[in-house]
């Protein structure tokens, strides 16, 4: 199969998302974040929506293609080849139940890949006042797809800075994956794809069985990253980023590492990775900005 990057530049229809309190505390439950801000819903200025939400809130962009990309300015039928490869998202304010964003995506860019081809699809949300609430670059490997020319567009993604520190992990966490892990974030976050529900399903496209959500993982990071480095304080997360290296399987661990802090002006840099029980990196190049406090 072949593809070239006369698609980037296409852009979906809109998607409009209302963040509703069930959503959100179920997406928080559903990755094991108890932080107050998410539930507490007796607090003064009320509860917020983790930011991880967001991957929930584009999800029906992949999920259901079709209603909102014209098959003749963006490859519909090469999906079916995708696998999550990078992501990448902007936070710009806390999001809120009772939220109602537009969501705009494109096809920010197109490149050739030594395992096929790279694309990155750009999610714009902006609230009700058209202001922007975050941005989402999420990138897809499409395998065995060869790309036919040199690619265009890598000037729409932000840069992500290689962590430049050595030597041992400031802090590192080892987490037990309970086997249901997949089936509550499938549920808890409303993100479905049978390859991280049925054995079945996952063996028949060359996969030892069923795996955890990539963006289920990074939530995991994400979750002690910001209780560990922010206070537990949502409206600090600036941006994070990762690249998806390695699976996860249920009934086993992982080990969430901080690798390095590097204070900036008027913010802090932190990098981070996550190994899998083979000790091979399920994430790696995790980067989180944090605004000041």
């Amino acid at each position: 199969m072949q593809v070239n990057s006369s698609y980037v530049g296409s852009v979906s229809k809109p998607l409009e998302q209302e963040i509703t309190w069930r959503h959100s505390m179920n997406f928080a439950a559903g990755v094991g974040d108890n932080n107050p801000a998410y539930f507490d819903d007796e607090r003064e200025e009320g509860i917020v929506a983790p930011p991880m939400l967001s991957v929930a809130l584009t999800w029906p962009f992949g999920e259901d293609a079709a209603s909102y990309w014209d098959p003749e300015q963006f490859p519909l039928d090469l999906l079916v080849r995708q696998v999550h490869y990078t992501e990448t998202i902007e936070f710009y304010r806390v999001m809120r139940p009772g939220d109602k964003l537009t969501i705009i995506a494109d096809l920010a860019t197109v490149m050739p890949h030594r395992g096929g081809t790279y694309l990155i699809i750009r999610c714009t949300a902006r609230d009700q006042a058209g202001e922007p609430v975050f941005t989402e670059y999420a990138g897809a490997l499409l395998r065995g797809v060869k790309c036919l020319d040199k690619g265009t567009g890598s000037e729409n993604v932000p840069h992500v800075p290689k962590c430049e520190v050595e030597g041992p992990p400031i802090w590192e966490e080892t987490l037990h994956v309970d086997p249901l892990a997949p089936h509550i974030y499938d549920g808890c976050a409303d993100i479905y794809n049978p390859i991280h529900t049925s054995n079945r399903f996952a063996k028949s496209v060359g996969l030892p069985g069923n795996i955890v959500q990539g963006t289920c993982t990074l939530s995991w990071a994400f979750r002690d990253i910001l209780n560990r480095e922010a206070g537990g304080d949502p409206a600090r997360i600036k941006r994070i980023s990762c690249r998806f290296t390695g699976m996860v399987r249920p009934g086993t661990a992982i080990a969430i590492r901080l690798l390095a802090r590097v204070p900036g002006d008027g913010h802090d840099e932190v990098f981070f990775e996550v190994a899998n029980a083979d000790g091979k990196r399920a994430i790696s190049e995790g980067y989180v900005v944090l605004g000041a406090n």
